[in-house]
């Protein structure tokens, strides 16, 4: 999940922040996700990112929810359960809690961000657990930037992005908290283009994705994602490249848009 979710995080201040006028509560995305094994690209797994809102005693939040599956022909081969989740507020998609619980091959993993955003800290709580059943625990406060953000809720950030406002060539980076560490992510608008998917022939935003000292994503303009370009900017296919190899994001479908 974790090249999936890199192969997604996009966009930044280049492209003016408005509020939020396109994630609504009820919104569901599934893409199938498939990797590059001898050559032959093989789907195995399900990616699904839905909305729903939470009330609280004291407000009503919006909760962002990503996960990946393995398909079950595929469990006994490297077996993933990812959730990755955030809780922000429905008009500015500013992040409280982010939530990461990992499941791959017998590795487990949980992380939980609680933002404050008056002092710039998030409290972390990391805990592993190893393949021969020990955990490992720690808990830190962790300082960030002033526009820092988690994994999911950067997903959903950039579709408030005004991208169509942005011209071809430009380029920007901002930051992403990941295992505690500020990740500094690049994005290059290269063209519009329009693709056939399986919601239809969509027009989309093509955009270049790289990430500085990391090893997650490799190359220049290999990792590339594409939006469509309309009010919902869903995101429809990725391409990706990491250390071991290549793979690809299609969208399946796409229920409860806001437009």
């Amino acid at each position: 999940m974790k090249f999936l979710i890199s192969t997604l995080i996009i966009l930044s201040s280049f492209f003016s922040l408005a509020q939020n006028k396109t994630i609504a509560a009820g919104e569901k995305l599934t893409y199938s996700a498939s990797y590059n094994m001898n050559g032959i690209l093989n789907e195995l797994a399900e990616v699904t990112m839905q909305t729903s809102e939470v009330k609280t005693s004291k407000s009503t939040l919006l909760k962002l929810k990503c996960t990946a599956v393995t398909y079950s022909n595929w469990d006994s081969f490297f077996k993933i359960r990812d959730l990755y989740e955030s809780y922000v507020s429905p008009k500015t998609l500013t992040p409280f809690l982010y939530n990461r619980d990992i499941y791959e091959g017998g590795y487990k993993k949980f992380m939980k961000y609680k933002f404050n955003h008056k002092t710039r800290t998030v409290a972390s709580l990391k805990r592993k657990t190893r393949r021969d059943g020990t955990e490992w625990e720690e808990k830190k406060s962790v300082k960030i930037g002033g526009s820092t953000r988690d994994l999911v809720t950067t997903l959903y950030h950039i579709r408030n992005l005004d991208i169509h406002k942005a011209s071809i060539g430009d380029s920007q980076s901002f930051t992403v908290l990941f295992d505690n560490k500020e990740s500094v992510v690049s994005i290059k608008y290269l063209s519009k283009e329009t693709i056939n998917t399986a919601i239809g022939k969509k027009e989309c935003y093509k955009l270049s994705i790289s990430i500085n000292n990391s090893n997650v994503l490799k190359g220049n303009n290999d990792n590339l994602l594409w939006l469509t370009a309309d009010a919902n900017k869903i995101p429809v296919y990725a391409k990706f490249k990491i250390a071991v190899g290549n793979g690809e994001l299609k969208i399946k479908s796409a229920t409860g848009l806001k437009h």
